[in-house]
């Protein structure tokens, strides 16, 4: 049987309009289609940690929630460090509901021990940047209105950290300096292979035209935006971060690891007075203690994390 071109045209609406692998392809009609990042798994009481979760609706405009995690050891009627964790992913896959954020949570919850509470933001592109930081920003200043109880009675606000992995980590960053500016107290923050660039490559980088930052944040001010760019020409300076400690880890394999030696350089160099700890895991690859828990490696880096948020 003879096939007509016409019985393989796709429709207009459906022709691919951008892809941007791994992250996702959106088509002319506006859908999108992510090529990870978007199995998700209930809150609950989990079996091995012993730790219990729930999702908490923050915005109901937005549809905005965090998922909270409360560890066996809040029995004992003592206070609990709160962690305010934000997911990567490039600002357009994964979720606080991801099955390797779940597991994460779990465990740093039940190992340090602390209350944990990991924000959902809205994803690009269906949201353009900066939807993540604003909705980011609204779920940490939501922590310190005390709505929950879970956070309102166990929840010390003398040991507040600020945490996150990739774009969660450039998140991370920006909460630091406006929880600073509007007099929020941080502990310490950890910056987890943070996504940062630039328009000049460093180390082991491409030269990058930008094009993916450029399509998920319209209104950028360029490559070298603060948002983006931390160091650059113009950005708040990182003496100005609200917070006593600061660790920023990378891996040797991980092309992010240079932007991350970098802020970590400039901030020992701002005049920032506090406690900070640069840590580079040898042959490692990008995240990879979420995606491959079990290694000896990922287990060394949980308790690197564990120490840090149990340190006074």
């Amino acid at each position: 049987m003879e096939v007509t071109t016409a019985a393989l045209s796709i429709p207009a609406n459906e022709e691919v309009e951008i892809e941007f692998f791994p992250f996702f392809r959106m088509y002319r009609s506006g859908r999108v289609e992510r090529f990870g990042g978007t199995d998700k798994v209930p809150p609950s009481l989990d079996p091995a940690t012993g730790v219990d979760s729930k999702d908490v609706i923050i915005d109901p405009s937005t549809g905005v929630f965090a998922r909270l995690y409360l560890p066996p050891k809040a029995n004992d009627g003592g206070k609990l460090p709160i962690l305010f964790y934000i997911h990567g992913g490039g600002f357009c896959i994964e979720s606080a509901a991801s099955p390797i954020y779940h597991r994460h949570l779990n465990d740093l919850s039940s190992l340090t021990p602390l209350i944990a509470v990991s924000v959902d933001y809205r994803l690009a592109p269906e949201h353009s940047l900066p939807a993540a930081y604003d909705d980011s920003w609204t779920a940490f200043r939501w922590v310190f209105s005390r709505a929950d109880p879970w956070i309102a009675q166990h929840g010390d606000f003398g040991r507040v950290f600020v945490a996150g992995d990739s774009a969660g980590g450039n998140i991370a960053h920006h909460i630091a300096l406006q929880a600073a500016a509007e007099g929020l107290v941080i502990k310490g923050m950890a910056l987890i292979h943070p996504y940062f660039g630039g328009s000049v490559p460093v180390g082991s980088e491409f030269a990058d035209s930008g094009r993916m930052w450029k399509f998920i944040f319209p209104d950028t001010e360029g490559l070298d935006d603060p948002r983006r760019n931390p160091v650059a020409e113009g950005a708040p300076s990182l003496a100005a971060l609200g917070c006593e400690r600061v660790l920023v880890s990378v891996a040797e394999k991980d092309f992010l690891r240079e932007r991350g030696k970098i802020y970590y350089q400039t901030l020992k160099e701002s005049g920032w007075r506090g406690e900070m700890e640069l840590v580079e895991t040898p042959e490692a690859n990008h995240v990879f203690h979420l995606l491959h828990p079990e290694t000896e490696q990922a287990k060394n880096k949980i308790k690197l994390l564990t120490d840090f948020l149990k340190k006074d």
